[in-house]
């Protein structure tokens, strides 16, 4: 009787797991959302840093040529560098 219970719960968790992986596996499998319409977001390329905690932060792209730092530790923070191309 117990040697049934156990085969039985070994054979529940073995197929919960290859459900867990076939679908984790899936999801690598999904193409690549198409990027936003061209003029919404620009690329700034932007590194802030906060002057409380030190905190570093890198803006890629933006709506705006120029946008507003980002707050950190109720501070704004400093714009470090540009990373022009």
């Amino acid at each position: 009787m117990w040697f049934a219970l156990k085969l039985l719960l070994a054979g529940g968790a073995a197929w919960l797991m290859v459900r867990i992986g076939i679908t984790f596996l899936r999801g690598f499998g999904r193409p690549v959302p198409e990027p936003p319409p061209a003029g919404e977001l620009r690329k700034v390329r932007l590194r802030y840093r906060c002057p409380t905690c030190g905190m570093e932060l890198r803006i890629e792209s933006s709506p705006l040529d120029d946008p507003i730092p980002p707050r950190h530790c109720m501070d704004e923070m400093d714009l470090v560098a540009r990373l022009d191309d």
